[in-house]
């Protein structure tokens, strides 16, 4: 049996998120509706220009394995933080989401723990700028077998890509997690990430047994403007392919089968999140043997749920939310 239901392995990452209009976006650089990595100095700055801020324990795949464990299963997640305030609270706030942050923070961290300073515009748009510190230093010594090898489920994050230490402690989860008889995938994370690992990305949508991302991003990696071309070379050679297109439906496809999940159209607070979100429900439908129909119903009530509010995990109860759709 398996240790974990789920266990994702991503970058550790504290969101900060406060409100913003597009001419505070024009006067400090900030490009919209994007996520850009940036230096120390760099977030130091942004973070003391931000007003009435709140924080949370973030990161893309974390955010997805919280959200799985907000649905009640048993879940753990593969970061690394520093011993530091940020890292401490960190590491808690992932505990008391019901999911075990199973590498303690590092007391001898040279860099201080990742944070994303997250700016949120009137539209519901995002602009994200992210200072990864300490998460640049996961490797495959922070993947322990008992964890990833234990795995029902493994969700891997895109941005682990842009660094080599992170790339091997990817490669091994993923490989402990197969060899133990889960199921391994990933979510693409953004189109940049995409542009930037293409050529890796291309092999391991052979080589996983599902590839979670947007309509920009498989655009990216196939190189082309037709989406239908995209998602056809795709499904030739992955196992089941996931496609999430702001607004419109779902198109998910297994072997010869597509399916079309509708999107209700709702007006967001904020769209932080919603991919992560998205992801949670569908893979939860996944681990639970639902049908691929129901579970991308799931992952669109998730991801609807998430942008109704302020930040990147759920408030509400989704399983209830799953049960007034009659899905459960």
């Amino acid at each position: 049996m398996s240790k974990y239901q789920a266990v994702g392995i991503g970058n550790a990452v504290v969101d900060v998120i406060c409100q913003s209009d597009d001419s505070f976006l024009s006067r400090m650089g900030i490009e919209k509706g994007i996520m850009q990595l940036i230096e120390q100095d760099r977030g130091e700055v942004l973070y003391d220009a931000m007003e009435n801020r709140k924080q949370m324990p973030g990161g893309s795949v974390a955010n997805t394995i919280a959200g799985m464990g907000a649905l009640g299963l048993s879940t753990g997640f593969i970061g690394r933080v520093c011993d530091d305030e940020l890292g401490r609270y960190y590491a808690q706030g992932m505990a008391n989401a019901g999911t075990d942050f199973v590498n303690a923070p590092v007391a001898s961290g040279e860099l201080p723990t990742s944070r994303s300073m997250i700016f949120v515009s009137p539209d519901g748009e995002r602009s994200m700028n992210t200072y990864l510190g300490i998460s640049t230093e996961l490797s495959s010594e922070d993947v322990s077998d008992d964890v990833a090898g234990q795995a029902g489920l493994l969700v891997l994050e895109g941005y682990l890509y842009d660094k080599p230490k992170g790339k091997e402690a990817f490669l091994a989860a993923a490989r402990a997690c197969r060899a133990g008889g889960g199921i391994a995938g990933i979510s693409l994370s953004d189109p940049f990430c995409v542009d930037r690992h293409r050529g890796d990305f291309r092999i391991l949508v052979k080589e996983l047994n599902y590839v979670i991302g947007n309509d920009h991003e498989w655009l990216s990696l196939y190189q082309t403007e037709d989406l239908g071309a995209a998602l056809e070379q795709a499904a030739s050679e992955s196992g089941l392919i996931v496609c999430t297109r702001s607004g419109e439906d779902v198109i998910i496809v297994e072997s010869d089968t597509t399916v079309r999940v509708p999107v209700d159209e709702i007006s967001p607070v904020d769209t932080t999140g919603a991919g992560d979100q998205f992801a949670a429900g569908f893979l939860y439908g996944l681990a639970t043997g639902q049908s691929l129909e129901v579970s991308g119903r799931m992952g669109c009530i998730a991801a609807a749920e998430v942008i109704a509010h302020y930040g990147a995990r759920p408030e509400q109860d989704v399983q209830q939310l799953f049960r007034k759709a009659g899905l459960v």
